[in-house]
């Protein structure tokens, strides 16, 4: 595909103080977060002097945040003769910065796009394998320098980027459309790393395909709209609203919920909303007001 260029009016298109805070300023996030006003005052002017590697993801991707994982590494040994990066890394949270997604024609999650003097030019869609990652970079990075614009890397080595084998073994599964298999994966995985966010992050997300996989999203909304006293039919509209990116009114929906129902009913929705905030950047701004309102709404 070719990206089309970005608007003239594109810096000044939204007011940047209704975009949330970019998840990238966390610590384990490699590269700079990309804004509306950086990407144009700061990294398409320094395209002309490196090659930049954008990274357009959501914090809601296993996929995407173990690219970023591999790219930060790639990012840290690719290193010139004067010890300086060969590449420049920048990373697009499409979950917050709506306006650069859109600008970029942004479909799904994790994408990788070079841009050399200005000019954006698509690299890879999904996860390819690090050896392959390796092969796009040498590439890139050769046919920039070739164009003037920075230096080719003397040596450059495949970074090996360590999978848990429960990961692999999901990954697998998720591939084949196997959801049981792949939750089970999970599920072991956690057992043995309590902790691990990663795992976490894959549970959760896998079960939400499993419960929205088969459903039409405009035939769950207008139950839910039809039915508000339907707790399970609201727990269902706030999952595809989650998966559709509409986390705020998936949590404005399910904290209505709970102000509205009692005993059981009111646990079960409280639950659901919790599982929900699992799936969902821990900076992002509607989340950060949902625990506030969730809050004031159970006490």
């Amino acid at each position: 595909m070719n990206l089309p260029p970005l608007p003239k009016n594109f810096a000044s298109a939204v007011d940047l103080s209704t975009l949330g805070r970019p998840a990238a300023e966390a610590a384990s996030i490699p590269g700079i977060a990309i804004t509306q006003a950086n990407l144009i005052s700061e990294i398409l002017p320094a395209s002309n002097n490196k090659v930049v590697i954008l990274i357009c993801w959501s914090p809601r991707s296993v996929q995407a945040i173990s690219l970023l994982e591999v790219m930060g590494k790639y990012l840290e040994s690719d290193i010139l003769e004067d010890g300086e990066p060969a590449w420049i890394l920048g990373t697009v949270n499409v979950d917050t910065e709506i306006e650069v997604a859109q600008a970029l024609q942004v479909q799904s999650v994790p994408v990788a796009i070079a841009i050399i003097q200005e000019q954006m030019v698509p690299l890879f869609e999904s996860v390819p394998t690090t050896d392959q990652i390796r092969l796009v970079l040498d590439k890139v990075i050769g046919l920039a320098a070739e164009r003037g614009v920075g230096a080719p890397l003397a040596n450059s080595e495949v970074i090996q980027a360590p999978m848990e084998p429960e990961e692999i073994a999901a990954m697998t599964a998720l591939e084949a459309n196997d959801l049981i298999e792949a939750k089970a994966q999970y599920e072991k995985w956690l057992a043995r790393r309590p902790g691990d966010n990663l795992a976490k992050l894959g549970l959760a997300q896998t079960e939400l395909i499993m419960r929205i996989n088969d459903l039409d999203s405009n035939t769950v909304l207008e139950k839910a709209t039809k039915s508000p006293e339907d707790i399970e039919a609201q727990m269902t509209a706030a999952d595809v609203e989650i998966a559709s990116g509409l986390n705020k009114s998936a949590f404005d929906r399910m904290i209505g919920t709970i102000k509205n129902s009692q005993g059981e009913e009111r646990k079960f929705a409280r639950e659901h909303l919790l599982q929900l905030f699992s799936l969902v950047d821990p900076q992002d701004p509607d989340l950060v007001q949902a625990r506030k309102e969730l809050a004031s709404a159970l006490y």
